[in-house]
């Protein structure tokens, strides 16, 4: 660790897992503090890990990988040749959140949720934070995922983003940013149960004496969240469904997941019909008034009348019926108008305009390519940035500069010169890392964490989330499809 010895007590002799060599390498790291030093937090963790027999370790690892095989738990890279279905990767050595620590990071989540349900609302009304010129009417109106059709609607209790997934890093500067919102269809959620049912059959010792905030309860909590937005007047206990694109879709696993794990019907655009501007369920019993869906299908195919009129994945008139306040689509449609990478620039100005309050999580700086100056220092210092197009995700998209070979970061110059509109870039940030097992020893590798809000009658933020990490050496990307894995999440007590 730069030259010092990752420790939790010197007169450790036992280092079956190599902690004396492991190495900072300058970065931020969420176990070791710039001493080599175990962060209090930590402690606890090195310890069990310095007391395990050699190749202890290395067993845990590879039960908990035979077991995401035997559990199905997988997801499906488009346009892979090599196969579909992949098993998520999954490092056994967790990442630890100080509960104080995440308190803040509680408090900055629901206040930037609060800020982005007020702009989303506001964009599809009065759009008063256009007229008074805080952000510019024409990002919006070119925001691809800006929609129309959505103009008037009201949804039930005035919330339009119930399941958020955030983004957030933390810099060698040890302050915890925000890089970016998933208001749309965020996916991920089942993996942090996974993993922590994952690591408490494969690796229980680890658990003994440390006091950490549970996560298995988030589906009774999704499901509360999805109840209390019901349409008034429904029955005592509304008929919540989930609406799957099928077993083609990247994220099918965790769709039938949630589904059983909530005790609701996983249902398809083909199961629902929509009839006087009410949504029912095909059942052998006849039809079955749908109160709530739960929909894991993007804006473009919910309703062919509606977007894409060439989609056999959703139900016709389903929109008409939202709109007509006879069902509540969870999360509302039109919201990923806060996606956009160039709206999210403009977030902080949002919290300050609708609450009156300084972000308490900052946003990584950020350069808008359609403005001229940004545009043109961009174009200058390409080999230094990481440039991104404002409407991808899955590491798609992106090019990072000093990673990036000439040829490259032409074909990108080329690219923003062409739609300056459609691209944004920020500093190459120094992802803090944690120790990841690889092979018989640990190496640091970087991460990042996508905490899950919900938003129903009130904001509740699950402890923890989903920690990606970036499993190639050197690697910032973390993304699933890109290479990337993750790890189980602790906030302490």
């Amino acid at each position: 660790m730069s030259g010092t010895a990752a420790r939790t007590n010197a007169d450790h002799m036992n280092d079956p897992m190599r902690l004396s060599t492991y190495e900072r390498d300058g970065f931020y790291d969420e176990m070791f503090d710039e001493a080599g030093l175990a962060r209090p937090e930590a402690q606890l963790l090195l310890e069990t890990l310095e007391s395990l027999q050699d190749g202890q370790l290395q067993r845990c690892q590879m039960a908990a990988e035979r077991l995401l095989i035997q559990l199905g738990i997988t997801f499906n890279v488009y346009g892979d040749s090599a196969g579909t279905e992949r098993a998520f990767p999954f490092d056994l050595i967790p990442r630890i959140i100080r509960g104080q620590e995440w308190e803040w990071i509680e408090r900055g989540l629901k206040q930037r949720i609060t800020a982005l349900n007020q702009f989303i609302d506001d964009i599809y009304h009065d759009q008063k934070i256009l007229k008074d010129k805080i952000i510019p009417e024409e990002v919006i109106k070119s925001a691809i995922f800006f929609r129309p059709q959505c103009a008037g609607i009201n949804p039930p209790n005035g919330v339009w983003c119930h399941i958020t997934g955030t983004d957030l890093i933390r810099h060698g500067d040890g302050q915890i940013y925000v890089l970016e919102d998933n208001l749309r269809v965020p996916s991920g959620v089942s993996y942090v149960l996974e993993n922590r049912d994952l690591m408490k059959r494969t690796f229980p010792q680890v658990f003994e004496g440390l006091r950490i905030r549970p996560v298995d309860e988030y589906p009774s909590l999704l499901l509360e969240t999805l109840e209390a937005i019901a349409p008034g007047g429904t029955r005592d206990k509304p008929l919540v469904v989930l609406l799957t694109p099928g077993m083609y879709n990247s994220a099918y696993f965790e769709h039938s997941f949630l589904a059983q794990k909530m005790g609701i019907p996983l249902v398809e655009g083909r199961d629902l019909v929509v009839e006087n501007q009410k949504v029912y369920m095909k059942t052998t019993m006849g039809l079955r008034r749908v109160d709530v869906i739960y929909r894991r299908i993007d804006d473009d195919f919910l309703d062919p009348e509606a977007f894409r009129a060439d989609s056999l994945l959703g139900v016709p008139g389903i929109m008409a019926a939202f709109r007509a306040g006879n069902v509540a689509l969870a999360n509302a449609p039109g919201n990923g108008v806060a996606d956009d990478k160039v709206v999210y620039a403009y977030v902080p100005d949002m919290i300050k305009y609708y609450l009156g309050e300084d972000p308490i999580l900052p946003n990584v700086p950020t350069f808008l390519c359609w403005r001229e100056d940004d545009r043109k220092y961009v174009l200058e210092n390409l080999d230094k940035l990481v440039v991104k197009a404002a409407n991808e995700a899955g590491g798609y998209g992106m090019l990072v500069g000093p990673h990036a070979t000439q040829a490259q970061r032409d074909e990108f110059a080329t690219k923003i010169k062409a739609a300056p509109r459609d691209y944004i870039a920020q500093p190459t940030l120094a992802l803090s890392r944690v120790p990841t097992l690889i092979g018989d020893h640990l190496e640091g590798r970087h991460v990042d964490l996508r905490p899950y809000v919900l938003y129903g009658k009130d904001i509740r933020v699950i402890p923890g989330g989903l920690t990606r990490v970036a499993l190639r050496k050197g690697s910032l990307v973390v993304n699933s499809s890109q290479g990337g894995g993750s790890k189980d999440t602790w906030v302490m007590a």
